[in-house]
């Protein structure tokens, strides 16, 4: 399994990519054959061309469909996008859009509705979150290819029963310590989206709100303020990694894998890593849905993932609807998730048994949902109930302030903070303009 992050990944090779994604723009002519060339701007996924590949066949010679590798980090992927949009780039016809990318692409009118048959097919199946990610003031304007949630990981040898709620995985914490035993709390802690994430999941699962529902409005109500006084007192309390406030998601898995944490909040990706690097303890690396805030409570946990969208700017609409469409299907939903680690939109895709290959038995080199995702029933439980970041077309700026005023956690005054993310939150709602 590969990873997709909350929305904000490493930037590996990000300016290597850039420019090769740059000149891989330029492409915007016939393509071989004398059919149309459809580009795709995308995240880096190792075997997405094999995806695009099996839908260039499938296109039979009418268009072919070129892989533009963006940046690995999204603020590098937002950025080479918007430019470009922007400036009405007519080589720019399917876009992979973050999720939270899609009130502002679509209030900028840079991207087409989906309507028809067309989102018919693009919605077919799709768990209600991730659509809701690609809908804005009640139109679609993507179709989901893949999501993603996070979960808690813990070593059964250390915490043979996982914490339910905040409070008591914080007490876990405090008595493993106490008992000289592995027990830090890691997320993602950094001054970055993933810090943002967390945060959201918990005003979500404490009934909170950041943002009204129509994205125009601050509301911080008592969930927010909740959500402040976990985070205050978690990182306060000596039970996180004291490189906490420069850990995203792969620095978390580190520190998991090294033995001094009890308690991992993480995406998916960290199970095959686990698997490969510390084979010999693989069988007691287990996992449960996140902690609720309440005993009995909701856990809602913020999704990941990507939607295809298509340009306004582009000059092959139909085929791009229809390539878009063939790079999420079923089929290919079902290859980047077992090949790439990327959780499928469509619901039943958790529910299929079959190996990759139908034709053959199931084994390593042809996995199955059941041997590559044995946590499938409870990422697809999460997903069931899952939260969304606030949608807003200022979502840029407003996750901006909220990585700044809550970093770092350890500092958080809950009420203090709350009145600066209310002010702070409701000038960043009032931009005018596009964060270049």
């Amino acid at each position: 399994m590969g990873k997709v992050t909350a929305g904000r990944s490493p930037g590996r090779f990000a300016s290597v990519l850039a420019a090769a994604a740059l000149g891989a723009g330029t492409l915007t002519a016939c393509g071989t054959g004398g059919g149309l060339t459809i580009n795709i701007y995308y995240a880096p996924e190792d075997n997405f061309q094999k995806v695009v590949d099996d839908c260039n066949v499938a296109a039979k010679g009418r268009y072919e469909i070129v892989y533009n590798k963006l940046p690995r980090g999204a603020d590098g992927q937002r950025e080479q996008m918007v430019r470009r949009l922007a400036a009405g780039d007519e080589g720019l016809d399917i876009l992979g859009l973050d999720v939270n990318w899609m009130p502002e692409f679509a209030e900028a009118g840079w991207v087409e509705e989906w309507t028809g048959a067309n989102k018919e097919q693009a919605t077919a199946g799709v768990l209600q979150a991730p659509l809701e990610t690609a809908t804005w003031n009640g139109k679609l304007y993507g179709a989901p290819k893949n999501t993603n949630v996070q979960l808690l990981w813990y070593d059964e040898r250390v915490t043979p029963t996982p914490p339910r709620t905040w409070a008591e995985m914080i007490e876990t914490a405090k008595r493993l310590k106490a008992e000289g035993k592995p027990h830090e709390i890691l997320f993602t802690g950094a001054q970055y989206e993933g810090l943002v994430v967390v945060y959201n999941t918990l005003v979500e699962s404490a009934g909170g709100r950041i943002l009204s529902e129509d994205g125009k409005s601050v509301v911080m109500d008592d969930g927010a303020v909740k959500a402040l006084e976990i985070l205050k007192e978690v990182s306060s309390s000596g039970i996180t990694n004291p490189s906490l406030t420069n850990q995203k998601e792969d620095e978390v898995r580190q520190a998991f894998q090294r033995g001094t944490g009890a308690f991992e909040l993480n995406w998916p990706f960290v199970y095959p890593s686990y698997v490969k690097e510390k084979p010999e303890d693989a069988a007691h690396f287990k996992w449960a849905r996140y902690p609720a805030v309440t005993p009995g409570g909701p856990s809602k946990t913020t999704i990941g993932g990507y939607n295809l969208s298509v340009s306004k700017a582009s000059r092959h609409k139909p085929e791009a609807f229809e390539a878009a469409l063939c790079l999420r299907n079923e089929k290919n939903q079902k290859f980047s998730a077992l090949n790439d680690g990327v959780p499928p939109t469509i619901e039943n895709i958790y529910n299929d048994t079959t190996p990759l290959d139908a034709t053959k038995p199931a084994g390593d080199d042809n996995p199955s949902m059941e041997t590559k995702y044995p946590m499938r029933e409870e990422i697809l439980q999460a997903l069931r109930e899952a939260a969304v970041r606030p949608l807003t077309p200022a979502y840029q700026n407003a996750s901006t302030v909220m990585s700044k005023l809550l970093s770092p956690p350890s500092e958080i005054d809950p009420r203090r903070t709350a009145e600066e993310l209310r002010v702070q939150l409701a000038d960043a709602l009032e931009s005018k303009g596009v964060i270049p």
